[in-house]
């Protein structure tokens, strides 16, 4: 399955247009990844905590938007998007990750 932002492949002729297909995946903060994190940025350095969270949220987004694409017959995803939205809560911070683009099939 190709994964691409662009709206057209290269050398490929689109040649059925699947529709929509989105990918979603909640990351849930805890106190403990919060205070490490507000340390590590009074100390300086990269939270790699939450980096590698969202990290893991993305690929659940990716492999969901994919599972949807082929189970239209699509062998490939455009126009991909991400997006990343805190929804809040009331022990931290709930992280929402959605993938989205448009399935279609090529040859």
């Amino acid at each position: 399955m190709i994964l691409t932002s662009s709206n057209t492949l290269e050398n490929k002729e689109i040649i059925e247009y699947k529709g929509l297909v989105t990918g979603e995946s909640l990351i849930g903060s805890n106190i403990y990844k919060d205070i490490f994190s507000g340390v590590r940025d009074v100390v300086g350095g990269r939270t790699t905590q939450y980096e590698e969270e969202l990290e893991k949220a993305r690929e659940i987004a990716f492999k969901s938007m994919t599972e949807k694409a082929e189970s239209l017959g699509a062998n490939a995803i455009i126009g991909l998007k991400i997006s990343y939205d805190n929804l809040g809560g009331t022990m931290g911070n709930t992280i929402l990750v959605t993938a989205y683009g448009t399935a279609i099939k090529y040859e």
